[in-house]
């Protein structure tokens, strides 16, 4: 295997396609300049990426006519990395090429993420991600996740000409990250090829010959897209949000073996739990908590145990699904709270690793967890080490069904 690339001190821009028109959702403006709370989609989408020092240049590429709106977005920034901004083109692909061109013309060279202004979400650790990607000798390397509906293929007639299988399909997100040099390239190539209609730079790099690695994306980093993409996301003159909270509680007995699963994390132990699942009760509680602001019922209600497809399952899968859910229904989780209660095995020196799983389970920010642990002062099951037991809280948002 190759060693590693050291780019640890090569300067990385972020390049933000800013340029589109964005009709689909339903607006009289682009997409990128509507509102999100205090400030606009696109203010929200260079926010982590200015909060960020390995940034070293931030580009943003807009539209013709959205020069007032895009000084309106950036008046209160006054961050020397943002450069002015670039007239796009008629695509999505003519407008990445000009801003990579006016970034070699400001003599760039390193590491470029490009990234979708209508993708506000992103975070800095996915960021991160990107730049170690690219930087593991690779040219190229984008954030994907799995695909979990089944995909079908169809042909000229609308009729059903291939069900690929789906463990070989992921969706694919932003930013993306390429050697600058390499990707200027494989953009200068397309245009004197004639080459267009590209919808984002790794398929045009595999059009070039470069390998495209992957790495994890983030599901909170969606893309505005439709009018019920602002709903979810809480935008003004949407169906407005309102607050739930559900709880959940779990418990489960101890028995004989070497570890058990809490918060996500495998934890060495002297004692096992009796459970059909891997038994993990932080997870068990969080997942009804969220199924309860749902009102979705519980665990047992889209997981029973009497179904041995979830014999041993991995509980993360479970709060996944009741996440999921909420997004499905336009909402958003805002946070999630977690007592653990044992005498054993302690919780703290897992604490951080549990908010990692539970965040990346839940596809929220680490923020958004937390955890804490108590004993039960040696009264009760849990006292006498019989078992463990985990009460949560998650607080989320849905659309105002009476609105």
């Amino acid at each position: 295997m190759p060693a590693a690339r050291d780019d640890s001190t090569a300067p990385v821009a972020a390049l933000l396609v800013a340029a589109g028109r964005g009709l689909r959702a339903g607006s009289d403006s682009p997409k990128q300049y509507r509102r999100l709370g205090d400030r606009t989609v696109l203010a929200h989408a260079l926010a982590p990426f200015l909060a960020d020092p390995a940034i070293t240049h931030v580009a943003v590429v807009i539209g013709a006519g959205d020069e007032a709106r895009y000084a309106d977005t950036v008046a209160a920034i006054t961050d020397a990395r943002l450069a002015p901004p670039t007239p796009g083109g008629a695509t999505r692909q003519d407008s990445v090429r000009l801003g990579l061109e006016a970034l070699a013309e400001a003599g760039f060279g390193g590491t470029v993420l490009v990234h979708d202004a209508a993708r506000p979400f992103l975070s800095r650790e996915l960021i991160a991600a990107a730049i170690v990607a690219v930087g593991q000798d690779a040219v190229a390397a984008i954030p994907v996740l799995p695909v979990t509906d089944t995909i079908k293929r169809i042909d000229t007639e609308g009729r059903i000409a291939e069900t690929p299988p789906r463990d070989r399909l992921v969706s694919v997100q932003t930013p993306q990250a390429f050697r600058f040099a390499a990707l200027l390239a494989a953009h200068r190539a397309a245009l004197a090829a004639g080459r267009d209609g590209f919808t984002d730079d790794a398929a045009l790099m595999e059009w070039a010959g470069h390998p495209v690695a992957t790495f994890p994306g983030e599901p909170a980093n969606m893309k505005l897209t439709h009018p019920e993409d602002f709903v979810r996301a809480g935008a003004p003159g949407a169906r407005p949000l309102v607050t739930r909270v559900g709880t959940g509680y779990d418990v489960h007995a101890f028995r004989d073996g070497d570890h058990l699963w809490l918060g996500g994390v495998k934890i060495a132990h002297d004692r096992g739990v009796l459970a059909h699942s891997d038994g993990d009760v932080a997870l068990h509680a969080l997942t009804d908590a969220l199924l309860g602001a749902l009102a979705e019922g519980d665990i047992g209600t889209h997981f029973p145990p009497s179904d041995p497809q979830w014999q041993g399952a991995a509980s993360h899968r479970f709060l996944a699904f009741a996440a999921q859910r909420v997004r499905e229904r336009g909402g958003r989780i805002d946070f999630l709270d977690l007592t653990i209660v044992c005498e054993a095995p302690k919780v703290g020196p897992h604490r951080e690793a549990m908010r990692d799983a539970i965040a990346a389970a839940a596809g929220i920010a680490i923020d958004k967890v937390a955890i804490k642990a108590t004993t039960s002062e040696r009264m009760g099951f849990t006292g006498r080490r019989e078992g463990v037991a985990a009460l949560a809280t998650a607080t989320i948002r849905l659309p105002d069904t009476e609105g």
